[in-house]
Parts: C-alpha cells; sequence; structure tokens
C-alpha cells in the first residue's frame, strides 16, 4: 500500500510493504529542512528492561538491567493518538527483553491497524517459537544486534525462514570492535544461516552510558576501509544517520554515494524519541544530557504540534542542528551534513585520513 502527503512545500510517499520512502519539497529537487507538521518515524522506548545474556551487557548506553519498568499499552495508546498518523510511518520499538513488556504484540497490531508500520531491534535472547511468530506477522523491518554469532545468527534465520525480508544486523562500530566488524561481513558470505539477510548496519559508538567502555571511531579509514570490503564481498551494508557525514567523505575518491539513498541526522526534523516514560527527546542518546535531564511529558501537553513538535526546548535544538554545518563548504547535502549537537562524532570537520 503506499501512503503520501501532498502540501506545497513538504511532500512525501511510503511504501508500507517495502520500505521504500521519498521526500520533496516545492519541487522534486528541493529536500525539506524539517517537517512542518511532526515526525515521520517515531522512536518509542516501551521497556527498559533487560537481563541481558544472563548478565547486563557492559557497553550498554542505556545502562539497563532487570530492574527496568515497561510502557503499558493505554498510555502507548494516548502518545500514539496523541501525534496521531497523519504523518506517522514507521514507529522503532525499543525494548531489552523480548520478553519484558506482555503488551509489545498488541502495540503493533494498534500500528497496523492504524496504517503505521511497526519495527523493532532484538538481541536474540530469549524469544520463543511465539515471538517469532508474532515478530513475523507483524514488523515490516526487524534489526538483530550482534552480541555473539549464535544468538544472532540463529534469530536473523529464525525470521527469515518466516518470510521476513528486512532482517538486518546491527553492529557496533568503535575502535574496539572494528576488527569484529571486518570479520562479520566476512561470515555473512559463508554462514548459512545468514543467506536471506538483508544488510548488516553499522551503529556509530556514541560516548555514552555508565558501563560504556569502548573507544569511538577517530578517523575515516575505517569507514573507507568498511565499504570496500563490503563491497568486495558484495554484502549490503548500511549505517545510522549518525555517521552519514562520515561515511559520504570516506568515500569521495571512490566515487561517493547517491545522496538520495543517504540522511544525515533527522532528530527532531523528521524524527523524535519518546522514553518508557512518555517523554519526548530530540533521540535517545539525549536523554539524560546536561539539556535533556528531563524531557517534554508528550501526554501533559494540550497538542503535540503546539507543546511537543515545536516546544521552545525542540525548536532550539532542531536550529542548532540546521546550522551545525554553515561553516563546511565542501558538503554536499542541501541542507549541510547536520552535525550531531549533542557528541563531536562528525570526522569529516577534523581530518581527511
Amino acid at each position: 500500500m503506499i501512503r503520501g502527503i501532498r502540501t506545497p512545500w513538504y511532500n512525501w510517499l511510503f511504501n508500507t510493504d517495502t520500505g521504500g520512502f521519498c521526500r520533496w519539497g516545492r519541487t522534486q529537487d528541493e529536500d525539506p529542512s524539517y517537517s512542518p507538521i511532526g515526525p515521520e518515524i517515531l522512536d518509542i522506548e516501551v521497556s527498559t528492561i533487560c537481563h541481558g545474556p544472563g548478565k547486563p551487557c557492559k557497553h550498554c548506553y542505556k545502562s539497563n538491567g532487570p530492574a527496568g519498568i515497561n510502557m503499558s499499552f493505554d498510555t502507548f495508546k494516548k502518545i500514539f493518538d496523541r501525534i496521531g498518523n497523519r504523518n506517522l510511518t514507521q514507529i522503532a520499538f525499543g525494548i531489552g527483553d523480548i520478553d519484558g513488556n506482555p503488551d509489545l504484540y498488541e502495540m503493533m497490531a494498534y500500528c497496523r491497524g492504524n496504517m503505521v508500520v511497526p519495527n523493532i531491534t532484538i538481541n536474540g535472547w530469549r524469544a520463543s517459537e511465539y515471538h517469532y511468530n508474532m515478530l513475523a506477522r507483524l514488523c515490516g523491518a526487524i534489526s538483530v544486534s550482534h552480541y555473539d554469532d549464535k544468538s544472532c545468527f540463529d534469530a536473523v534465520q529464525e525470521l527469515t525462514s518466516r518470510g521476513v525480508k528486512q532482517v538486518n544486523i546491527h553492529q557496533i562500530l568503535a575502535g574496539d570492535t572494528y576488527e569484529e566488524c571486518l570479520t562479520l561481513i566476512k561470515k555473512a558470505t559463508k554462514d548459512p544461516r545468514l543467506k536471506k539477510l538483508n544488510a548488516i548496519i553499522f551503529l556509530l559508538l556514541k560516548p555514552k552510558g555508565d558501563r560504556n567502555k569502548l573507544r569511538p571511531i577517530d578517523h575515516l579509514l575505517p569507514f573507507k576501509e568498511l565499504f570496500q570490503w563490503a563491497q568486495t564481498n558484495n554484502i549490503r551494508f548500511g549505517v545510522d544517520s549518525c555517521s552519514a557525514p562520515n561515511l559520504m567523505k570516506a568515500t569521495e575518491e571512490d566515487g561517493g554515494l547517491d545522496l538520495q539513498s543517504v540522511e544525515p541526522c533527522e532528530s527532531t526534523l523528521f524524527s523524535l524519541y519518546v522514553n518508557a516514560k512518555g517523554e519526548a527527546f530530540p533521540c535517545s542518546f539525549a536523554e539524560g544530557n546536561p539539556d535533556w535531564k528531563t524531557g517534554i511529558p508528550v501526554l501533559e501537553e494540550d497538542s503535540f504540534l503546539g507543546g511537543v513538535w515545536y516546544n521552545p526546548r525542540l525548536i532550539a535544538w532542531r536550529k542548532k542542528l540546521l546550522n551545525s554545518c554553515n561553516n563546511c563548504t565542501s558538503c554536499k547535502f542541501q541542507q549541510g551534513c547536520r552535525s550531531c549537537p549533542e557528541y563531536d562524532i562528525t570526522i569529516c570537520r577534523h581530518r581527511r585520513d
């Protein structure tokens, strides 16, 4: 099914079956700087309960553990209805344990009933036949975090064998995990469990979390090598929006990437994060930082657009993001590379190699 928005200045088309999406402004060559009518994508945390693989993960930026909280279906429904589905295309569900929130699948079904596609990232632990069947039935895209080969690869096989087309692996890209990233690409060419894998998505480490001791990537060469290594091994791969400016700069000498397939940080422009307490933040990595010790309580505002999307705090963050690339004369993005306002991770500003 194709959904769309048409206005004189902001337009999009979205294929709910394939995930294909395109956006334009007054003309097809113009890229709007932000959505005037709310987020296209909502990142919503519905559970902070996570037991890890027998113990909490040492690099969890959320520092989640067994003593967490759940968002109720009633709260989720109120938040969804407050935002509305006019502009909302997809919801990315944030969880720890797959069985942590008993209302998860009711939430996903509510999304589907309102023409919004639910997506999720899982870790492969604690999943039963029931969970795999429900995920396959309700989700559009499913990513599996790569903490170890067995739990990750087994989960990919369970999902793809049930007909899920958009199954990806999420792999942290950090100084300490770089060799693991290269090895993972090679494994994807050989392991039969990954035969129907859609892509490997590399997530740039952000220096956040009391338990996170990993070292961030501080130069562009790993991006260039990953790009070339994936091409050599004929493996589809992607990066998160945090990495987009770095990947673009690192691949310039190889002909670069199609700008229409790359989008830098879209937080508060086209996406928004809501935590399990119902508080809105620019993104999950901003939560708890100096300017975002508390979020904007979505259900306490009179309206979503006036009270949240155009809240002075979000407006200030949005302006900071949009103005973050004014001095970068070589940037190829129409709106600039939109360097992260929270973390100094846009390597292309500092060095080429």
